[in-house]
């Protein structure tokens, strides 16, 4: 086995918004890193992408030869979608994420690879004030969460001593990465800030959601890689910090003390703060958002001592804040469709580049005849 500063790492999804900041984060440690990406968000960036080596290759076409001279396999690739798009059925997007998962999973067993799977605090759903943990009840609001869930119960299938696998579940992540999303809550409402000079809800606030900065899980995904763990179950660790369990409305509240910009609600009919973009069917037409929760991450600590999360949402709103307007972000970019995934989606799909499976649509050459 390579020594920690060398282990290979192979991450699918490279290229989005959390693979983006954690393939950079990881070099950075010394780690040799190589991605694998269909390539849906390559080119939607906010910012410059220093470059790393990435396969251009679709997860569903992963073979035996992608896990030659790797050690660990991060696997983030999947759809991450509040709802379906273009009239495709839920099973449509999520069914082959659950297939290609367990097939990568299944061929690492074989190759003697490390496996640390990408899950979602999501899969709790509701529980109000509780804090949730690893064993409690869950009870997936949405399609991309049932998702995660499925997936880690085929890890939990085939995990063994020689096989033991990671899964850790992400708190809502926030922060600034080149392939920028404004499409999750403290994102969104930054954005908002910055370059619409006020902040819209399209809820009322008073759901609680636990965030984590996008630093702060490539942390997490380093302990991971060093942990060596070899339980011979899967290991679930949430991820994130209990003090950044917090409400919609005073994630607002924060986000306005740090940019003066006032607090507006777009509920009725106008879901998704005067657009599209950000829509969901998880908040109904009276402004209440169903997904729920509060989470407990003292596992992680225990399991991985030397593991900290050093980002405050008010701290991650102040440098984002800082960094955007050094952007100078505009109304324009900041509602640029490809920084929405959803809304990127389907417009690939819409025009046609992109089929009802969601691959590349190759277009055959036309001969013409002399």
């Amino acid at each position: 086995m390579a020594s920690q500063s060398s282990k290979r790492v192979l991450i699918t999804g490279a290229e989005g918004y959390l693979g983006s900041v954690i393939a950079l984060f990881l070099i950075e440690q010394g780690y040799e890193v190589t991605g694998l990406d269909t390539g849906f968000f390559k080119d939607a960036t906010l910012y410059d992408v220093p470059k790393y080596p990435v396969l251009r290759k679709d997860a569903r076409d992963f073979s035996r030869e992608d896990l030659e001279n790797i050690d660990v396999v991060l696997h983030l690739a999947g759809i991450s979608l509040n709802d379906p798009f273009g009239g495709l059925p839920s099973e449509k997007l999520y069914d082959p994420t659950r297939v290609y998962a367990r097939f990568i999973a299944k061929l690492c067993k074989e190759s003697g690879v490390r496996f640390i799977f990408a899950s979602s605090c999501s899969i709790y759903g509701k529980s109000g004030d509780e804090e949730l943990n690893e064993d409690s009840p869950v009870e997936p609001q949405i399609e991309y969460a049932l998702n995660k869930l499925q997936v880690e119960q085929d890890l939990a299938e085939i995990s063994e001593v020689a096989f033991s696998p990671i899964s850790l579940r992400f708190a809502t992540a926030f922060g600034l990465s080149p392939r920028m999303r404004f499409d999750i809550v403290i994102n969104m409402l930054v954005g908002q800030a910055v370059a619409d000079g006020k902040i819209t809800l399209n809820s009322d606030g008073q759901a609680w959601r636990p965030n984590v900065h996008v630093e702060d899980i490539a942390r997490a995904v380093e302990s991971a890689i060093r942990s060596e763990y070899s339980g011979g179950k899967l290991l679930i660790l949430n991820v994130g910090r209990e003090d950044n369990n917090m409400k919609i409305i005073d994630i607002a509240k924060i986000v306005s003390d740090e940019s003066g910009a006032p607090i507006t609600f777009s509920i009725t009919g106008a879901r998704g703060a005067n657009s599209d973009l950000v829509a969901s069917s998880a908040v109904s037409d009276r402004g209440v958002d169903t997904r729920n929760y509060c989470v407990s991450f003292k596992k992680i600590r225990s399991i991985f001592p030397d593991f900290e999360c050093k980002y405050s949402i008010r701290n991650g709103v102040k440098e984002m804040i800082t960094l955007l307007k050094r952007l100078k972000l505009t109304p324009e970019q900041f509602q640029s469709r490809g920084l929405y995934r959803i809304k990127h989606l389907a417009d690939l799909h819409r025009e046609g580049k992109i089929d009802d499976d969601l691959k590349w649509v190759r277009k055959s050459k036309v001969k013409i005849k002399s």
